[in-house]
């Protein structure tokens, strides 16, 4: 498997505790979720209609502000694995570095892939990706940077998985477009991230492909029930955004004490340069709190941000040791 946050088996292995005791800060996902609610008995037992699949859509559109054509879909992830298959094969560039999945599936599938670190070397590819803002970096473009691209690529990919908290960033008004495909997490602005549910967004023939490429029961009645309340959650949202622009604050003068230089981040996640990215997990992990280390950039340490008082109280008395 491929090197990505939440290998919390690792680190039990390694330092022992049960999964309950560990602080997971090694995934970028909102570790104060949305509170659950009650989910009839009907919608794990039954089937998925095409009315209530319909009904998750119509939530997602007026939450990220489109009224272009979306499908649902088990997260990001699932989304990404059909990229491949909407045109024949030819030249990827993925704005790198970033999510390290989209390299490892399109050459898989015998996409001639490269990785670039400039949004212009970009052009010319028949399949284009950008990460907006970045994981793990938090770096971000303009959203007319990014639609002035458009015509000089066959295909645009934003992965928007970290956009929630960001809005402003969203390129979601303008899907629709030929050429543009827009990918949006629930599971990590919304901390569910168990419930596997994300979305593309895109123009009438892309995501008709993607949506056929699914099946008929992309997602559960569980993740529709769920999905439907959250997004429509609006005081919820716009509290949840200002809870975490302000840990973000809160975590980067936490760990001041140990030299640590700010990379970037997003308002999910902080990024570092530690000098030693193993060295700083271990005192971590010894702890029971894991992050997340990256093996190109040996200094890269990324954390998430604690939840609870008792969470931050936590990771205030490990970092003082």
């Amino acid at each position: 498997m491929r090197e990505h946050g939440g290998n919390l088996d690792v680190a039990q292995q390694r330092f022992g505790g049960a999964a309950d005791d560990w602080i997971d800060l090694s995934t970028g996902i909102n570790r104060v979720p949305y509170p659950l609610v009650d989910v009839e008995p009907r919608q794990w037992s039954a089937l998925p209609s095409r009315s209530e699949i319909e009904s998750l859509h119509a939530a997602a559109r007026q939450a990220y502000a489109t009224d272009a054509p979306i499908v649902a879909m088990g997260g990001v992830q699932a989304a990404i694995q059909l990229l491949p298959q909407l045109a024949s094969r030819g030249r990827a560039r993925i704005l790198t570095p970033t999510y390290n999945e989209y390299a490892a599936v399109l050459s898989a599938a015998g996409w001639d892939v490269a990785e670039v670190s400039d949004l212009a070397a970009l052009a010319g590819a028949d399949l284009a990706v950008v990460v907006n803002p970045n994981n793990p970096d938090g770096r971000h473009h303009d959203r007319r940077e990014l639609l002035a691209l458009l015509p000089r690529v066959d295909r645009l990919v934003i992965d928007e998985s970290f956009a929630d908290a960001v809005p402003d960033l969203s390129l979601t008004p303008e899907a629709g477009r030929a050429g543009l495909v827009i990918l949006r997490s629930f599971g990590k602005f919304y901390g569910l991230a168990g419930l596997r549910l994300g979305f593309a967004i895109g123009s009438e023939p892309d995501i008709g492909a993607l949506a056929a490429m699914a099946g008929p029961w992309p997602v559960s009645g569980a993740a529709i029930a769920i999905g439907r309340r959250a997004l429509l959650d609006y005081d919820w949202a716009k509290a949840t955004a200002a809870r975490l622009a302000a840990d973000c604050v809160r975590l980067d003068a936490a760990v001041r004490s140990q030299g640590w230089t700010l990379v970037g981040g997003t308002p999910l996640f902080r990024l570092y340069e530690t000098g030693d990215a193993l060295v700083a997990q271990d005192e971590l992990a010894h702890g029971l709190i894991w992050s997340r280390v990256f093996q190109q950039r040996p200094g890269w340490l990324r954390l998430g941000l604690p939840g609870s008082e008792a969470e931050w109280a936590r990771l205030s008395a490990v970092l003082s040791r």
